[in-house]
């Protein structure tokens, strides 16, 4: 079966009235899961907190300790135009980060050899030192150190709307760690876009690209890349953000991309990762695209 790793700290992370990024996304999806019958497809998993050892691999230790320090006691602080704070959110955080990881565990080691992580807040926006675009820590990145004591090739696959500028920040030059972002462009985060490395794989989308479009741009830009790095395992920042109904983005996706993508992706971690696929949430905040696109994604998983 695959494993479905998520947590009641992720609906309490509490965000500003109206903001997009809110815990409405977990409930709708986890509402819709249901109705399909879909939770009664997969294992649940409630995930543990990551050590501190391990996000300090990633995250610069005066980051952390700064964040620790804002964590106010009641109500809701500012730390960016994007990006609030409460009492709950790093708690939540943290837990997204430990999803993954657990999921990766459960991967290397267990019986579930697929997951995905419903979680927030995403985290492919967040750098060493830099919080931002609703992220405070890069959770796929936290997860990929993590693979390591396990494995020697890792392959990161991004498919939000938004460009992952933390995940590559942080593993730019790792021969390791094969990042492949497909991202409309230009457009936010506005940094790290044109980062290039052998080791980074930029594909650069206008607004407006529809199906044919995108899945012809994953082909051409991803598969040699994959198969040349033969990764023994795939993490997924599954963003679906894409979506045409989306309110944060002008890409022209609908459904159906993303269960294609997935089954591409399902593909790929036969050939060469003995199926290993772990795939967290990033964006998507149209809440009904949202939910049926990861039912697709995490049905094609099964």
């Amino acid at each position: 079966m695959t494993a479905l790793f998520t947590h009641d700290d992720f609906v309490k992370h509490e965000v500003p009235l109206g903001h997009p990024e809110a815990g409405i996304r977990i409930k709708k999806v986890l509402e819709h899961f249901d109705e399909i019958g879909l939770l009664g497809e997969v294992s649940m998993f409630s995930p543990d907190l990551p050590s501190d050892e391990l996000i300090l691999k990633v995250h610069e230790s005066n980051y952390v300790a700064a964040l620790q320090q804002l964590v106010p006691e009641e109500g809701l602080i500012r730390l960016d135009a994007d990006t609030g704070m409460g009492p709950t959110t790093l708690q939540a955080a943290m837990r997204a980060s430990g999803a993954v990881v657990s999921a990766v565990k459960e991967s290397l080691t267990g019986s579930h050899k697929r997951g995905f992580c419903l979680v927030r807040p995403p985290g492919h926006h967040a750098e060493r030192a830099q919080l931002m675009g609703f992220c405070f820590f890069n959770s796929i990145a936290i997860a990929a150190e993590y693979a390591l004591k396990f494995v020697d090739r890792v392959a990161i696959l991004d498919f939000d709307a938004h460009h992952c500028n933390g995940t590559v920040e942080i593993f730019a030059g790792r021969p390791e760690i094969l990042v492949c972002s497909s991202y409309e462009y230009p457009f936010y985060p506005y940094r790290h876009l044109d980062l290039e490395d052998v080791n980074l794989i930029n594909t650069r989308l206008e607004a407006g690209t529809s199906s044919l479009k995108f899945r012809n741009a994953i082909e051409e830009t991803w598969l040699r890349p994959i198969e040349e790095h033969k990764p023994q395992l795939f993490l997924v920042s599954a963003g679906f953000d894409g979506h045409r109904e989306d309110p944060l983005a002008n890409l022209n996706l609908a459904d159906e991309d993303f269960q294609w993508i997935t089954k591409l992706i399902v593909d790929l971690s036969h050939q060469f990762a003995e199926g290993r696929v772990v795939s967290t949430l990033e964006g998507g905040y149209a809440l009904d695209a949202l939910a049926r696109s990861t039912a697709l994604h995490l049905g094609h998983m099964l």
